[in-house]
């Protein structure tokens, strides 16, 4: 009993000192750009991303080099099925939730497309090894460094159509807080990689000792507690975003952070070592599957390119339903 109340406060610190980090690193790289004068979209498409982020790809990372392979394929899964389902049906029954055009007929493709790329290395090419190898972790970097060039050179000439013939501007910052200084920004990168580092050590090491004093797979563990954890970031930037009234933000933050887990998190964690599914199973892979379906179906289904709030509160019960199966499962 002791030691399950220990492994439990390990992840809890695990858990905070990875969010604070992220948090305290995407600060700190954000100020850096700005001080060499870095648009603030290509911020927004970079670091902002990758920060939010962050915590999927530290624990993704220290579950491949510790051998918690089910640990890292269940946090990637269960994050993203955490994102849609309860992130974008939560925004979505406060308020409709508008879809960019672009991100509509680019992004959430995208994200189908490489959605069904994932499932095939994982289910189709080897059914008796059903692991995502070096090979295949290498095409999913290959297609993330595509799609990031691409999204940033598009980025570049949105900017630059906006700015036409009027004179550069400087960037003006919408809050009233002070530029952070360049000591501090470098301070807070420094410290928030170091939280970051600790944070996924701790957390991979109190979920696998909470998954085998409980009895349950790690698999169960990544696709539940592991990925609620690690996508509270996206939660608090999405949710902020749309009480600004700033939805682009809200579904872009939603579908580029779900992008990046499966092609970067994935293909960074599987060449450190090929990552086994486990105890994942088809449910959870229809599940996957239908998350990133559903939301570009939604959006389609809308001449206005919006999510509803009856889909919304369709998108919850999704995710509730979900849940209740692993736990029974398990």
């Amino acid at each position: 009993m002791e030691q399950i109340i220990i492994d439990i406060l390990q992840f809890l610190i695990g858990l905070v000192l990875i969010i604070v980090g992220a948090d305290k690193l995407t600060d700190g790289a954000s100020a850096v750009a700005r001080k060499f004068n870095v648009s603030t979209l290509i911020i927004g498409l970079t670091i902002v991303a990758f920060g939010t982020s962050m915590p999927e790809f530290v624990v993704s990372t220290f579950s491949a080099m510790k051998g918690s392979n089910e640990i890292a394929i269940g946090n990637v899964i269960g994050s993203n099925l955490f994102n849609v389902f309860a992130i974008v049906g939560l925004i979505a029954v406060v308020s409709p939730l508008y879809c960019q055009r672009q991100v509509f007929r680019r992004d959430i493709p995208f994200n189908v497309i490489v959605s069904i790329l994932l499932l095939a290395f994982l289910c189709c090419f080897d059914l008796d090894a059903k692991v995502l190898n070096r090979m295949e972790g290498a095409v999913l970097l290959i297609v993330f460094i595509g799609y990031l060039w691409i999204t940033i050179r598009t980025a570049i000439n949105q900017s630059r159509k906006k700015i036409g013939d009027a004179e550069e501007e400087k960037p003006t910052d919408s809050s009233n807080k002070k530029p952070i200084k360049m000591w501090v920004a470098i301070l807070m990168i420094m410290l928030g990689l170091a939280a970051l580092i600790l944070g996924g050590d701790q957390l991979v090491d109190g979920a696998s000792g909470i998954a085998l004093k409980l009895g349950v797979s790690q698999s169960v563990i990544g696709l539940t507690i592991v990925a609620i954890g690690t996508s509270l970031p996206e939660l608090a930037t999405s949710v902020v975003a749309a009480r600004k009234g700033d939805n682009d933000m809200a579904i872009g933050n939603v579908v580029g952070s779900n992008i990046f887990n499966i092609l970067f998190i994935l293909g960074v964690s599987s060449t450190i070592a090929p990552i086994s599914i486990g105890n994942i199973g088809v449910v959870d892979f229809i599940a996957f599957f239908a998350s990133s379906f559903l939301l570009w179906l939604f959006c389609v289904n809308s001449k206005r390119l919006r999510i509803n709030r009856f889909e919304g509160i369709f998108m919850l019960l999704c995710i509730i339903t979900y849940y209740v199966y692993v736990v029974y499962q398990a």
